[in-house]
């Protein structure tokens, strides 16, 4: 019979070599996740932007072949690093950590953000990364617009644990289609960013209809979220925006 000591001994070492063994995986596997991140990244980018069959085999090519620029600007909306050359996932602006930057903001920080122009059948299109918070947890995504800075190309949105069949319809194309043709500034030029709300857009005001989606049915704290994270994200650029025109 093992004394009491020789158990503790026995555990203890077990303990530091699993503990090892998990280190070392770790450590392994990190490369191969950071480069899954970069993928799905650029698929999401490109996907907003309106390219098809986009999937991990062909990303990276479709991303450095039609990404013609990668600019981070400062809160004032000057442009601080742009990027034009090759391995473009090591550019600082694809590097930059939104979830950083935002809070940075929250807490009247400097703070800086990214913008990626990619060139859709010969035209220019700013796609801006999104992050805010849904019912359960995160929710992210891109949004592209045209050349004028206002008007929506398309958009991509994620989510990490939102209710199936409710708030985790926000990736789904029937949520997403939505968007393209709405417009973030009104014919004033103010600011309004697109809301998602309950009731239907053809129950709005004409002079609203351009600004908004509906909402998904049971998904209302999500569609809040969604509207939250437009409205925080896209004002942090209207700086930059109004300086291009």
């Amino acid at each position: 019979m093992y004394s009491n000591g020789y158990i503790f001994r026995y555990a203890g070492i077990m303990v530091v070599l699993v503990a090892a063994v998990l280190s070392a995986a770790a450590m392994f596997l990190k490369p191969m996740q950071e480069r899954n991140d970069a993928v799905d990244k650029m698929q999401s980018i490109l996907s907003a932007a309106g390219f098809e069959g986009v999937d991990a085999k062909n990303a990276i090519e479709l991303f450095n072949k039609n990404v013609t620029n990668m600019i981070v600007i400062d809160p004032d909306g000057n442009v601080v690093n742009d990027f034009t050359g090759d391995s473009k996932e090591n550019s600082k602006a694809f590097k930059l950590n939104l979830k950083e930057q935002l809070y940075n903001k929250s807490m009247s920080r400097p703070f800086e953000l990214s913008i990626y122009v990619v060139n859709k059948n010969g035209e220019s299109v700013y796609i801006i990364p999104l992050r805010g918070v849904g019912l359960w947890g995160p929710i992210w995504g891109n949004i592209a617009l045209k050349s004028d800075y206002r008007t929506v190309v398309g958009v991509t949105f994620g989510h990490k644990s939102e209710t199936p069949g409710l708030g985790a319809e926000i990736e789904t194309p029937i949520f997403e289609e939505q968007f393209p043709g709405k417009t973030i500034f009104d014919e004033n030029g103010n600011f309004v960013s697109i809301g998602v709300i309950k009731g239907g857009v053809a129950n709005q005001p004409e002079t609203q209809q351009s600004h908004v989606v509906d909402a998904i049915s049971g998904g209302t704290i999500t569609s809040n979220g969604v509207s939250a994270m437009l409205k925080n994200v896209l004002e942090s650029y209207e700086p930059f925006f109004k300086k291009q025109g």
